[in-house]
């Protein structure tokens, strides 16, 4: 008799357990934790000079094409990279309007994927004049920009994510790097190197 009072509770919870009642796991999210916001000048041996955080660190462009002052910011806690490069105009309207044209293309190579693209042009704390692209949707890069003196600097920077996660889960690291780029560019310094 104490069998089959055992034997029933087994097929009652076995039947009770086979309903659709099922409610899936809501997805996770990334735990971002974003560093404090300290800076620190560039070290010397570089024709620029402006304040980067400290929870970046520089390494040397190792792509085919690279060229001296070519760096990446990295920052590893957030698995970001700001991709800078510098050139020299040298007085050559012919090469700085090359460059501006080349910045723009970079940037319209995200439209495939971008839901929108809003470029700003804004006068820094400096006086120098830079052009951003902010870019909105499924993309690697959310933001880029550029600052010229017009006749003998050229400098461009894009910020890249190398993950394959979404950008509405990165937006709080974007708006962190988006106040280190603020930073930078408005304490960007033309250096003499030699």
């Amino acid at each position: 008799m104490r069998l089959n009072y055992i034997y029933l509770i087994v097929f009652v919870l076995f039947v009770a357990s086979c309903g659709n009642d099922y409610v899936p796991k809501p997805k996770g999210y990334n735990y971002i934790v974003l560093p404090e916001h300290k800076y620190e000048a560039m070290p010397d041996g570089y024709p620029y000079d402006f304040k980067k955080n400290t929870a970046a660190t520089i390494k040397k462009d190792s792509s085919g094409i690279a060229e001296p002052y070519w760096i990446h910011l990295y920052y590893p806690d957030l698995n970001a990279d700001i991709q800078l490069t510098y050139k020299q105009i040298n007085n050559d309207t012919t090469l700085l309007r090359e460059y501006i044209g080349d910045a723009f293309k970079l940037t319209s190579k995200h439209q495939i994927k971008a839901t929108g693209i809003s470029e700003v042009i804004d006068t820094l704390e400096t006086g120098k004049v830079a052009v951003y692209a902010l870019i909105q949707g499924e993309v690697p890069s959310q933001v880029q920009f550029f600052v010229t003196d017009s006749t003998e600097n050229f400098f461009r920077g894009a910020l890249y994510f190398p993950v394959a996660t979404k950008n509405d889960s990165l937006k709080p690291s974007v708006e962190y790097l988006k106040e280190d780029i603020d930073v930078m560019l408005n304490s960007l310094e033309w250096r003499d190197v030699e």
